[in-house]
């Protein structure tokens, strides 16, 4: 996530460079033809402007599905935070200050599950955007991310006991299986008598939160946002973003008449085309770079930084003195 008040226009630039130098390659190819005399590369405007139309809306649509997706996971992410500080202050306050052992197992054992899940929301689609050049590029350059500077056997080392890590580590679905683990410790809790059954029905039903939660984060990263909308949105950008020059070539010669423009202006085709398809294909590229709120990219939902947090909150619960440091934007960047 971006902490900053926008990305500056260097590094917006710098995003879309390349995508720039193929708007203006397009833009200038039809240029110095219809200029050489191959005048009946002029297309009329009117079928672009429609089709411009049409992208505008399938595009627009687009980024209101990316968003909406974006913002879900934050909700989710925002949902784990509150389930988090409730299981752990009925878990501490149900057990009491005699079972202090059990109680910080049980804790660490939550802060195993958000790492696992960390872990297993950031592990790569073949549908999400991280390979594509500019995106690894902008990340090479600001930003590192968490899941990649370490492996997930060393972090849930830092939780769990070495048994413990070894059998999660043999689960295909780690975080559920961390789950499981808790729900089988409340339930020898409860038959030794350590906890009534009201206070297992609470715990219980927030391992219950937890799986939701979990639940609802993995379908966003597993479902891709459906390729039909996405073929055909990329299909018409592209026919658009090769037409809008041919389309534009007759305004611009026809723009010089009779001023001391005449016979030059047909080159304004060139950069007012390019700024026509960038806008068009940038839109599109900013609804591409939030549709997947796990993937680690800069629009990221800062799912480390937010498991951090819970981390600090409940092992204060605990009245642990040495506290880990918060997670802090990198170059404005968190995640």
């Amino acid at each position: 996530m971006h902490t900053g008040k926008r990305f500056t226009p260097i590094e917006f630039a710098k995003w879309t460079r390349k995508d720039t130098y193929w708007m203006l390659l397009l833009a200038t190819v039809p240029t110095i033809l219809y200029e050489l005399g191959l005048k009946f590369l002029a297309i009329p405007l009117a079928p672009v402007a429609i089709l411009g139309t049409s992208v505008a809306f399938i595009v627009g649509f687009k980024n209101n599905a990316s968003y909406s997706r974006l913002w879900e996971a934050r909700q989710i992410y925002g949902s784990i935070i509150n389930d988090s500080r409730s299981f752990a202050y009925t878990l501490r306050d149900a057990l009491g200050t005699d079972n202090n052992n059990i109680i910080q197992r049980m804790f660490y054992r939550h802060f195993a599950w958000l790492t696992a899940l960390r872990y297993q929301l950031r592990e790569p689609r073949s549908w999400e955007n991280m390979q594509r050049y500019n995106n690894k590029e902008f990340q090479k350059e600001h930003y590192n991310i968490p899941e990649r500077q370490t492996t997930l056997e060393d972090e849930l080392l830092k939780f769990l006991s070495h048994e413990e890590q070894q059998y999660i580590l043999s689960k295909k679905n780690r975080a559920t299986q961390l789950t499981a683990l808790q729900s089988e410790e409340l339930a020898a809790l409860r038959q030794k008598g350590l906890i009534n059954d009201f206070q297992w029905t609470q715990l219980q039903q927030g391992l219950m939160k937890f799986t939701d939660d979990q639940g609802r984060a993995e379908r966003i990263k597993n479902f891709p946002y459906p390729r039909n909308f996405s073929s055909i949105a990329t299909y018409l950008l592209f026919i658009f973003v090769v037409m809008v020059p041919f389309g534009l070539l007759r305004e611009f010669d026809k723009l010089g008449v009779g001023t001391f423009l005449e016979g030059y202006s047909i080159w304004l085709n060139i950069p007012f085309s390019a700024v026509v398809t960038w806008a068009f294909h940038t839109l599109d590229t900013v609804g591409e770079s939030s549709v997947n709120p796990f993937e680690g990219s800069a629009n990221d939902v800062p799912i480390t930084q937010i498991s951090r947090t819970i981390e600090i909150d409940m092992r204060d619960m605990l009245n642990e003195s040495a506290l880990p440091a918060p997670v802090m934007p990198e170059n404005n960047i968190v995640l």
